[in-house]
C-alpha cells in the first residue's frame, strides 16, 4: 500500500480534528451538564450544554440508529475515496478530510451516548447550540461548494468578441 505525505498529514489532521472535538465535548459536559453557562465572548457567545439527539437542529430526533448508520456508510465512502488516490484535487481532498472528521467525531457520540454533544451558542443571534465537529462538517462543506462552483465554472469561456470591422 503506498503510503504518501498527503494521505498521512491527512490522517493527522483528522485525528486532531476528532481528539479537539472529543475533548472539548468532554470538558462541557463534565463542566456544564448541571445547567451552568459559560460566557466565553460576552454578548457573542457562551457555552452551554445540550444533547442532541436528532442532526442538526435537532431535526428528526429520535432516529438514533438510522443517523449511526447513514454516518457510518458516508464516512466509510468518503475514507476510501480520500484514501484510494482517486482524489486528484488538493481543495476537494482537505474538504472531504474536515468533513469526515466532523462526521467522526458526532459518530463518536451516538455511538456512545445516544446522542451528539452541543455545547457552543452564538448569543449574538438566535441559532442552535452546536460543537467542533459540526464546525469541521461546516467548513468543510463550504470549501467543498466552493471548490464545486469553481470547478464546474473554470472551462466556462466568454464568447469570443466578433472582429468584422
Amino acid at each position: 500500500m503506498k503510503h504518501t505525505k498527503k494521505h498521512i498529514f491527512c490522517s493527522i489532521m483528522i485525528i486532531l480534528i476528532v481528539a479537539f472535538d472529543q475533548i472539548t465535548k468532554y470538558f462541557a459536559s463534565l463542566k456544564l451538564a448541571d445547567g451552568s453557562v459559560a460566557k466565553f465572548i460576552p454578548g457573542v457567545v457562551q457555552f452551554k450544554y445540550a444533547e442532541n439527539t436528532g442532526m442538526a437542529f435537532s431535526m428528526l430526533s429520535g432516529a438514533r440508529w438510522v443517523f449511526i448508520a447513514l454516518t457510518v456508510v458516508v464516512c466509510v465512502g468518503v475514507f476510501y475515496y480520500l484514501f484510494s488516490n482517486r482524489c486528484k484535487s488538493l481543495w476537494l481532498y482537505w474538504s472531504l478530510g474536515v468533513i469526515l472528521s466532523g462526521g467522526i467525531g458526532n459518530l463518536i457520540d451516538r455511538i456512545r451516548f445516544g446522542y451528539v454533544v452541543d455545547f457552543i451558542e452564538p448569543t449574538f443571534v438566535n441559532f442552535a447550540i452546536f460543537n467542533i465537529a459540526d464546525c469541521a462538517v461546516t467548513c468543510g462543506a463550504v470549501v467543498l461548494v466552493g471548490y464545486l462552483l469553481y470547478d464546474a465554472f473554470k472551462d466556462v469561456k466568454k464568447p469570443k468578441e466578433n472582429s468584422d470591422g
